[in-house]
């Protein structure tokens, strides 16, 4: 288990409380994995250690996190924004779960509902959230489909979105569009905005008396743009305007807060840069919200107001192994600590972008300040298919990267814990070798 549920806290910790816990039969799985689990948290605690009071360490501390990865020799994955990698204890948890399952099902009901009730209440304080606001669901897709059919609207009502918004959070309005006559207003945001007024402003500028929900990508997929999301809340609630944000990216990149951002739905895939496994994802709503926010699927308790944003996640019975290894990625990234991770995340990116924009024919069209942008680099690629790029790493250096589908002919680079400063340098030898410059 994760720890009494008694002993859950809406503060956050941070990574030196944290730490404290860990020995202490708080890490998830350590009684089931034979030890496994807890012996690398112990690892990890002597590490932390040696550097309590550097939220910036030096490489040898990064290369021990990288040891965690079970990456197969030789890859360098670099496409986080599709699907991340597990830490080793995440693959612990989750094949210790599935054995438990196979081998005693009646753990399924007797059991297993106290530790994945547990790993919600460590993602609600992972995320700076009531523990009732929060409920684990599959995929940010769903979470966007909720907020898009959950709310009372009439015909004629607006969402704003912008123009970089991904296809799940685009979609569901543009299906309640058609079949409810509700109207998707985009406006325009520039790639590389010059500035966060500009993205202030056209927001800003587009908001109506019609304007119900603002739809905005907290984290852009095909840009690597950081949206001032906290603004733009502050923005909207000044117009009574409510704000959904798609954090697909976010959890486990950025250090979040939601009650600091002020937002009103938060949806997130912890399969990306959170280390969790495919089919989770944590589902913010503002407490005050949910009477206003139907679910789509309900069981007996919907109606009951203290189960809160678990109303949204009653689908039956699910693959429970899932939420509690999503427990175990949180736990992981807090025993490294949030600040820390996004630190180094960001200063790995910056230091792609600063290279990559010196080789000619390659523009850096992710923001260069530190604010608007972070673990996701996009760059346009001139006289080269993007898709020949891809496949050129891949095939040479055994290097994982993404191609994004836009007029730019991009690629995009994610930038992780995991991720060193020789693999960039890798990244831009092989730019280096297409476009002819040493």
């Amino acid at each position: 288990m994760i720890g009494p549920l008694n002993s859950y806290t809406p503060k956050i910790l941070g990574r030196r409380d944290f730490g404290k816990k860990l020995i202490g039969g708080f890490a998830l799985a350590s009684a089931f994995s034979g030890g496994l689990n807890r012996s690398i948290y112990e690892k990890l605690a002597a590490w932390d250690k040696k550097n309590l009071d550097q939220e910036a360490p030096d490489g040898a501390y990064w290369d021990f996190v990288t040891s965690q990865y079970m990456f197969e020799p030789g890859l360098s994955m670099m496409n986080n924004g599709t699907a991340g990698a597990m830490p080793r204890v995440v693959y612990n948890t989750l094949m210790e779960y599935f054995q438990i399952q196979a081998a005693n099902p009646f753990k399924c009901y007797s059991t297993f509902d106290a530790y994945r009730e547990e790993a919600r209440l460590r993602a609600a304080q992972f995320i700076g959230a009531l523990p009732e606001e929060v409920t684990l669901l599959r995929n940010t897709t769903e979470g966007l489909t909720i907020v898009a059919y959950g709310l009372d609207m009439k015909p004629g009502d607006e969402v704003l979105m912008s123009n970089l918004e991904h296809p799940s959070g685009i979609f569901p309005w543009k299906l309640r569009e058609k079949r409810y006559g509700i109207k998707i207003k985009e406006v325009t945001i520039n790639t590389p905005p010059r500035s966060k007024d500009e993205i202030l402003s056209a927001i800003n500028y587009g908001i109506t008396p019609r304007t119900r929900v603002i739809l905005i990508s907290h984290a852009v997929y095909k840009t690597g743009l950081i949206a001032p999301l906290k603004e733009i809340c502050q923005l909207a609630k000044d117009k009574h305007v409510l704000v959904c944000a798609d954090g697909a990216h976010c959890v486990g990149m950025l250090n979040l807060n939601m009650h600091d951002l002020g937002v009103d739905f938060y949806a997130n895939s912890g399969y990306k840069w959170l280390g969790a496994p495919t089919g989770t994802g944590i589902f913010y709503v503002k407490k005050e919200l949910q009477k206003e926010l139907w679910p789509n699927i309900v069981e007996a308790e919907w109606e009951n107001p203290t189960v809160g944003a678990l109303k949204y996640s009653y689908v039956g019975r699910i693959a429970d192994p899932l939420p509690i290894a999503l427990g175990e990625a949180i736990h992981f990234q807090m025993n490294i600590g949030k600040p820390r991770i996004e630190r180094r995340i960001k200063t790995l990116a910056a230091y792609l972008k600063e290279e990559a924009g010196k080789i000619p024919n390659v523009q850096v069209l992710t923001p260069l300040d530190p604010e608007l942008s972070c673990g996701l680099t996009v760059l346009g690629l001139e006289g080269m298919k993007n898709d020949q790029f891809v496949n050129y790493m891949l095939e040479k250096y055994n290097l994982v990267i993404a191609r994004i589908f836009n007029e730019k002919n991009a690629i995009r680079v994610s930038t992780h814990i995991f991720i060193s400063f020789k693999q960039i340098d890798t990244l831009l030898e092989g730019l280096r070798a297409v476009y002819g410059k040493k």
